[in-house]
């Protein structure tokens, strides 16, 4: 990756690089999968749900078989995790879910997202009473090219429920801010990030700058579209 001194907000869209089939993951290296509720429907309706996702996150990430890691927990047992990716950041909103992953073995990406993606639609489906496919697709994702971008992802997942206006991120429990400015090792595995910045105070400010321009871009992006009231005109576009 590519050095990066200068942190200042990256005018750069999280999804401009995204796929919707699998192109070989490198190990190694970092991506930004992401995925939404089919139809756009809630995917977390209640606090069980999140909960259960992130659970998840720390279970599945393994090749050893669900019920063996559930059955060597209630023993008290150790069990072999060597894990498929590291977390590098999350963030869960109602009806999407952004993950910031390194591979960590080979295939394990695409072998940790079935298994989330499975796990948590037959958890769905049944606490739920439907059937069918929960999620829209097969998960998306976008290689990260340069530590420019990793930066910018980082901030731009830990503070998603900010850019979609759902809650502050150091009082929402569903995205990993709280544990990057904590200084606590929960889920993520966060070194990559946080060693480039003086300290956390500089890294929360990094985060704020770049959210607050994710989200106006967002909100300019929705003011030019066709749904914009009109405002994606020719003459309103002359205007700007």
């Amino acid at each position: 990756m590519e050095d990066f001194e200068d942190k200042k907000p990256v005018e750069v869209s999280p999804r401009q690089q995204s796929y919707t089939k699998p192109e070989g993951f490198v190990v190694g290296e970092y991506y930004h999968v992401y995925n939404r509720g089919v139809e756009k429907i809630d995917v977390f309706r209640e606090e069980k749900d999140f909960r259960r996702f992130l659970k998840s996150l720390a279970e599945f990430n393994t090749s050893e078989p669900a019920y063996k890691i559930d059955r060597a927990n209630r023993k008290g047992l150790n069990v072999d995790k060597r894990p498929y990716v590291e977390i590098i950041a999350y963030c869960l909103n109602p009806n999407h879910f952004h993950l910031l992953l390194k591979q960590a073995a080979e295939s394990g990406i695409s072998e940790f997202m079935r298994k989330i993606g499975t796990g948590y639609t037959m958890y769905f489906n049944k606490k739920y009473e439907r059937t069918g496919a929960l999620f829209q697709g097969k998960f998306k994702y976008s290689r990260v090219k340069t530590n420019e971008y990793l930066l910018y992802l980082s901030a731009y997942i830990n503070l998603n429920c900010e850019v979609h206006g759902i809650a502050k991120a150091e009082k929402y429990m569903w995205c990993s801010f709280k544990e990057y400015i904590s200084g606590k090792d929960i889920l993520c595995r966060k070194n990559i990030i946080i060693e480039q910045f003086k300290n956390l105070d500089d890294y929360k400010k990094f985060t704020v700058e770049n959210a607050f321009a994710a989200r106006e871009k967002k909100e300019f992006d929705k003011l030019m579209s066709p749904s914009g009231n009109g405002r994606n005109s020719l003459a309103f576009r002359r205007r700007l």
